[in-house]
C-alpha cells in the first residue's frame, strides 16, 4: 500500500514537471501596415520554433514545440492582402501547428522578444509580399534632386502605434490614438495650404520603427519632420505643452533624459528585429549637417512652442534638446511635440476634444508657417530674383549649398568669393536659376 502511494506522488510529480514545461499561446493579435502584416504571438515563456511554407495553396506554417494554445484562435480581420485563414492542429503530442491559409504567396520573418513593462514574451511573425524586401530603405539610400517648383514638404509622424500604445491615460486614454488623431488634423491644414504638402509617416494603428520613420521622411525628401506625442509622468499634476529637439551631447534637463529614454524605448516594446538596424544613421550623421540640422531644429521647435503656448500652458519657456533616435535625421530639421500630459486628468479629457485637438494642430501648423517665413527652405521656380541669405552661427556653403538646391561653386560666383570661409551675418545672393554671377 506504502509503495503503491509513493508511485502515485512520484508519477504526480512527473506530470506537473512536463505541464510547468509547457509554452502557453495565451493571446494572437495582428496589425496591418502599408508594407506588411505583423502577427504577435503571447506567450508565458520562450518558445523554440520553425516556420516554413507550402504550396498548392500557399500556406504558411508555424511549429510551436511543446506549446499549447489558452482557448481558441481568436477572430481576426482577414480583410488585408496577405491571410485568408488561420487553424491549429497537432502533428504530434509535442507540437502545436499554426497554419495560415493565404491569399498570395508571402515573403515571413519572424523573431521573439524579451519582456518589457508592457508584455511578456511575444514570438513575431511579419509578412511582406513575395517581391518586396523587408528592409525600410538601401543603406546607401541618397534622395534624389528636387523639383524646384515642388512645394514644401512636411513629414507628420504619429507617435507609437500597433503594439506599443505609448502613455495610457487613467480612463484608458492612449497615446497612440490621440497622436494619430492630431496627426491627421495637421495633415488637413497642410493639404489646404497651396505652397505645402503633407506627408504622414504612419497612417493607421500599425507599429513602425524609429529608424523606418526616418528612412520615409527622407524618401519622401521632407523639408521639415514633426513627430507628435502625448506624454505621461508620475506626478499627475505636471501639465502643459512641451517641444524638443535633438541632443547631440546630451539632454537639457534631467525630465528631457527620462522622455527621450522612454521614447527611444519604443522600438523594444513594439517589436524590432535585430535584422531593422542598420549602420545608415551611422554614416549620415555627419558633424557638419548635423550641427546646421540642430540649429535649424531649434528655431522650428521655438516657433511651435510660441503657437502652442497661445491655447494653453507649456510645461517649459524653450526647447528642450536629448538625444531622441527619431529625430536623428541628418538633413531634416526635426522636432518632437509632446501635445499635453496623458497622466494629467484635466489634460486628458481636453486631448479626447475633437475640438481641442484641432486647436492643438492648428498651432503646430502655425508655428510651422512662421519658421517657413523666417527660414525659406528654398527658392521656386517662379521667383523672378535670386535670394538673399543671411549667415547664421553653424553654416557652410556646402550646407546652404544643399539645402537650396545649388552648388559650392555656383554660390561662389554669384557672391564674388575666392574661398569657402563665410562669417556670421554675411548676406549671400542664392541664385533661384541654378546659375549665379
Amino acid at each position: 500500500m506504502k509503495v503503491h502511494r509513493l508511485a502515485g506522488v512520484w508519477l504526480l510529480f512527473v506530470a506537473n514537471l512536463c505541464l510547468a514545461d509547457v509554452v502557453t499561446v495565451k493571446n494572437l493579435r495582428m496589425w496591418r501596415a502599408p508594407d506588411h502584416t505583423r502577427l504577435v504571438l503571447d506567450l508565458s515563456r520562450p518558445v523554440e520554433h520553425r516556420l516554413f511554407t507550402l504550396d498548392d495553396p500557399d500556406r504558411l506554417v508555424l511549429d510551436l514545440q511543446n506549446a499549447k494554445l489558452f482557448g481558441s484562435l481568436p477572430n481576426l480581420d482577414l480583410r488585408g492582402p496577405y491571410l485568408r485563414r488561420l487553424r491549429t492542429g497537432k502533428p504530434d503530442d509535442r507540437v502545436l501547428r499554426i497554419v495560415l491559409d493565404l491569399k498570395r504567396k508571402v515573403r515571413p520573418r519572424t523573431f521573439v522578444l524579451t519582456p518589457n513593462r508592457l508584455y511578456g514574451h511575444r514570438l513575431v511573425i511579419d509578412l511582406y509580399a513575395k517581391e518586396a524586401s523587408v528592409n525600410a530603405a538601401p543603406k546607401d539610400y541618397t534622395p534624389p534632386p528636387r523639383e524646384r517648383s515642388a512645394k514644401i514638404v512636411v513629414a507628420i509622424d504619429a507617435g507609437h502605434g500597433g503594439e506599443d500604445p505609448g502613455s495610457v491615460g487613467r480612463i484608458g486614454t492612449r497615446e497612440k490614438i490621440i497622436s494619430l488623431k492630431v496627426a491627421r488634423e495637421l495633415r488637413k491644414l497642410i493639404e489646404w495650404d497651396s505652397g505645402m504638402r503633407p506627408v504622414m509617416i504612419r497612417t493607421g494603428d500599425y507599429y513602425l520603427s524609429l529608424r523606418r520613420r526616418i528612412a520615409k521622411a527622407r524618401r519622401h525628401q521632407a523639408d521639415v519632420f514633426v513627430s507628435i506625442h502625448a506624454d505621461a509622468f508620475p506626478n499627475r499634476k505636471v501639465r502643459g505643452s512641451s517641444v524638443y529637439a535633438l541632443s547631440r551631447r546630451g539632454a537639457s534637463t534631467e525630465q528631457a533624459r527620462w522622455l527621450a529614454d522612454k521614447e527611444n524605448a519604443a522600438d523594444l516594446i513594439g517589436g524590432v528585429s535585430l535584422r531593422d538596424t542598420d549602420d545608415q544613421l551611422a554614416k549620415v550623421l555627419l558633424d557638419l549637417s548635423m550641427t546646421e540640422t540642430v540649429s535649424r531644429s531649434l528655431d522650428l521647435g521655438q516657433d511651435v512652442l510660441r503657437a502652442l503656448r497661445k491655447i494653453g500652458p507649456t510645461h517649459r519657456k524653450r526647447v528642450e534638446q536629448a538625444g531622441f533616435v527619431v529625430l536623428k535625421s541628418p538633413d531634416i530639421p526635426s522636432i518632437l511635440v509632446e501635445t499635453a500630459f496623458l497622466s494629467n486628468p484635466t489634460e486628458e479629457r481636453l486631448l479626447r476634444n475633437a475640438k481641442h485637438r484641432r486647436r492643438i494642430a492648428n498651432a503646430i501648423y502655425q508655428g510651422i508657417k512662421r519658421y517657413l517665413s523666417r527660414h525659406p527652405v528654398r527658392a521656386t521656380a517662379a521667383a523672378k530674383t535670386d535670394m538673399t541669405y543671411v549667415v547664421r552661427s553653424g553654416d557652410s556653403l556646402s550646407a546652404i549649398a544643399v539645402r537650396y538646391g545649388t552648388s559650392i561653386a555656383r554660390l561662389k560666383r554669384a557672391n564674388k568669393l575666392n574661398g569657402n570661409t563665410i562669417r556670421v551675418g554675411q548676406k549671400l545672393r542664392i541664385p533661384v536659376n541654378g546659375v549665379g554671377g
